[in-house]
């Protein structure tokens, strides 16, 4: 558990579901995600209980704010990084105050681990400068080489950061 000024980084649990649920499910949210939004509460069920299972390859936490949860951050399998907030919450530094917590803390239970990758759309302007600004360096952009929701090519831009 991590506390910062305005959030709690925790363990993902049961209650969990329906405010994950709300994120998982916005196409907004999930516009830029691997997969598009979820139309049923069983697939964020599934990702629940994916984020509660103590993997020694992950490092994913729940970001809660104000008592409930807004999003997840972390690393959902080593090295890739990655994040999602409810978009009720984004432009308020919250992001960048969760992950700025994480990142410690990430380098800290996985000493043997020397980098971190993330892959966004770089449509996702706000995410790429997200991720620079906490250190993440740009390596490429690949075009048309993500398949979204079995509809749409989509590029992928890959990102790469030292664990400090």
């Amino acid at each position: 558990m991590i506390r910062t000024a305005h959030l709690l980084l925790r363990r993902a649990r049961p209650t969990d579901l329906e405010p994950l649920h709300a994120v998982l499910s916005h196409p907004g949210a999930m516009r830029y995600w691997s997969h598009p939004a979820h139309d049923d509460i069983t697939q964020s069920l599934g990702y629940l209980q994916g984020l509660m299972e103590d993997r020694p390859d992950s490092f994913d936490l729940v970001i809660e704010h104000q008592g409930r949860c807004i999003g997840k951050a972390g690393m959902w399998r080593a090295p890739d990084f990655g994040y999602i907030l409810h978009p009720d919450h984004w432009g308020k530094g919250l992001a960048f105050e969760a992950l700025s917590a994480i990142l410690p803390e990430l380098a800290r239970h996985r000493p043997h681990l020397p980098k971190l990758t993330a892959e966004i759309d770089p449509r996702n302007l706000a995410s790429g400068r997200l991720l620079e600004k906490l250190g993440f360096t740009h390596l490429r952009t690949e075009e048309k080489n993500f398949l979204y929701g079995g509809r749409e090519w989509c590029d992928s831009a890959y990102y790469e950061r030292d664990l400090p």
